[in-house]
């Protein structure tokens, strides 16, 4: 979803960034393995709370409600729909942006990540991790296995090396507007620029038998 269905690089970026902030402390002992998913989590929303201690699940949806579809989603999904294609979203974001999404692309399945809340609706720092950051490839495999869809039925598209995992569960895998090399050596297909409808006729050549667009492959 961040950087491919959305026009912005992160979800939890831009509540950050509402706030005036960053997280690369939490970002960089992530990478170094010192800390899962779940403190990282608890790293953001401590960064949250300084800012306003009594956040609630409304308050981030409405923080988040301003962030754009990337443009091309809506004729991209609308297109795969007509062409009879089950869509999902499988992402490491907010879900409380991943629902809304979902809901005006009409997504058949969401997957993302989200927070416990107190018994007034305040959120606490312990994160519901649905879709962890490096595991993209396993839920992505539990949601073919519960679809009866297998791999080779199957296309993802992505932006960063987080998804190169989809890929490897994929026929397809494109990097849409890809943020670093590895993501770009993982796809069978890179689209450096432009809208995101691009995407439509690299899905619907080998997916349902139309000739594929003039997108090239890697």
């Amino acid at each position: 979803m961040d950087g491919t269905l959305v026009d912005v690089e992160s979800s939890w970026a831009e509540v950050h960034r509402h706030f005036g902030e960053r997280n690369d402390d939490g970002l960089r002992r992530f990478n170094a393995g010192e800390i899962d998913d779940h403190e990282f989590v608890r790293s953001d929303v401590r960064i949250w709370h300084r800012h306003r201690p009594d956040l609630t699940l409304d308050d981030l949806a409405a923080i988040l409600a301003e962030v754009p579809l990337m443009p091309g989603a809506r004729p991209l999904v609308r297109g795969l729909r007509e062409a009879g294609l089950r869509t999902a979203i499988v992402s490491g974001g907010i879900d409380l942006l991943a629902d809304r999404i979902g809901a005006e692309l009409g997504m058949d399945r969401v997957l993302a990540n989200g927070f416990h809340t107190d018994a007034r609706g305040r959120i606490t720092g312990e994160g519901i991790i649905r879709v962890p950051i490096y595991g993209k490839e396993g839920v992505l495999e539990r949601l073919q296995a519960e679809l009866g869809i297998p791999p080779e039925e199957t296309a993802s598209v992505g932006n960063s090396e987080i998804d190169v995992g989809l890929f490897r569960r994929s026929r397809i895998g494109i990097a849409y507007r890809p943020e670093d090399p590895i993501v770009r050596q993982g796809a069978t297909h890179v689209i450096e620029s432009g809208s995101l409808e691009a995407v439509l006729p690299i899905l619907l050549g080998p997916l349902v038998g139309r000739a594929p667009g003039s997108a090239s492959p890697r």
